[in-house]
């Protein structure tokens, strides 16, 4: 079993987040940061689990990823995502897209179903749709 020991750590996110996942050395693109953990349930079982931490793994399986031990569940929504999953035997290895400075918040695309769910009703406070609203 992999083992990743990313220098990273949960902290206080922008306003209206709640908590965020943070880069605490600088992370190199490419590098594999975190996995996404949790128990593997089934895509129609995923559908009626009351949490917002659900990751597709493909159209038959996802990991409910709401144990607070999972610390990838930290990782904040962004229309320009530092960050992407990258799904390596079953597993969601959570990835730098980019170069990541110490102190930078790693985010993610959480994809249209999850934004026109969750996010849309409430609006973006990700980086670059705050910049535009601000």
């Amino acid at each position: 079993m992999e083992t990743i020991d990313a220098p990273i750590r949960i902290a206080k996110s922008r306003p209206g987040l709640g908590l965020g996942l943070f880069a605490t050395a600088p992370l190199a693109r490419g590098e594999r940061i975190v996995e996404y953990t949790g128990t593997r349930v089934s895509a129609s079982e995923a559908d009626h689990l009351k949490t917002r931490y659900v990751l597709e793994v493909d159209d038959r399986w996802a990991i409910d990823g709401s144990p607070r031990h999972n610390i990838a569940r930290y990782i904040n929504h962004s229309c320009a995502p530092n960050c992407e999953g990258d799904l390596s035997d079953g597993r969601v290895f959570i990835r730098a897209m980019q170069n990541i400075a110490a102190g930078e918040e790693l985010t993610l695309d959480y994809g249209d179903e999850y934004f026109e769910e969750f996010i849309r009703p409430i609006g973006c406070k990700c980086g670059k749709c705050s910049a535009v609203i601000g």
